[in-house]
Formats: C-alpha cells, sequence, structure tokens
C-alpha cells in the first residue's frame, strides 16, 4: 500500500470510530428517552463520564510516540511496520476517547438531562479529533 493509501485508511477508521462513539446516544434517547428514571444517579454518571476522559491521557501519549517513530521511519524499510503500530496504538486510543459518550448514552437510562450529555459527547469529538493523523505525516 502506498502511504496515500494508509492514510485514507487511517482517514475513513477515524469516521468510523465517530459514528461508533455518537450513535448510541441518539439511538438510546429514542428507544429509552421515557423509561423510568433514577434521577439520583444522574450526577455521579455524569461525573463518571467527565473522569473517564483521564482514562485517554496515557493513550494519548502513546499515538504521539508512535507518531513519531512513524515519521522518522518515513523512507525506510521500517515505514510498513511503523504504520501498523501507528494504527494499532491510534485505534486502542480512539476506543478509550468514546467512553464519555458511551457513558452520556447509558446516563439516558437513569434521566441524565441534555446539556451533560451533549457536553460528554463533545468531550468524545474533542478526544477523537486529537486523533487525527496531521497532514505533515507523510
Amino acid at each position: 500500500m502506498t502511504r496515500g493509501q494508509v492514510k485514507r485508511r487511517l482517514a475513513l477508521a477515524w469516521w468510523q470510530y465517530l459514528a461508533v462513539g455518537l450513535v448510541p446516544l441518539p439511538v438510546m434517547a429514542w428507544a429509552f428517552g421515557g423509561a423510568v428514571q433514577m434521577g439520583v444517579l444522574a450526577m455521579p454518571l455524569f461525573i463518571a463520564g467527565a473522569a473517564t476522559m483521564f482514562l485517554s491521557l496515557p493513550r494519548f501519549g502513546a499515538y504521539k510516540r508512535a507518531l513519531i517513530a512513524t515519521d522518522k521511519a518515513l523512507g525506510s524499510p521500517d515505514e510498513p511496520a511503523a504504520w501498523i503500530t501507528l494504527a494499532q496504538v491510534r485505534r486502542m486510543a480512539m476506543l478509550f476517547a468514546c467512553f464519555p459518550a458511551w457513558v452520556a448514552a447509558l446516563s439516558v437510562l437513569v434521566g441524565l438531562e441534555a446539556v451533560p450529555q451533549i457536553l460528554l459527547a463533545l468531550s468524545t469529538m474533542v478526544l477523537l479529533y486529537l486523533y487525527r493523523i496531521p497532514r505533515q505525516l507523510g
């Protein structure tokens, strides 16, 4: 595969993770929006969702190291392995970046208001934005 093909594939994976992270929230709101609600659990669940953002910090460091290693390996025989490593590290990091939106989707069941749910979904979008492949690479 050429560098362009790899970058296109990684860009497509980013969009897929954005969908995987954000689609459960409107689906859960549609399916369970009027369900039995336990308002006592709403605020602790929001706090837990906000705290899941910090789970992404070590993965971001690993992603940046893999990005730097890939940049150094460009044009060398180690380039394909560097792209594979970058994709693996990035995949795990994006999975952890989706946690706040998934907690927001679960919070529909306990009656969390829409504004905190949107804030958790936006935090997932911001975290996922950090994992886009920079144009300068390649």
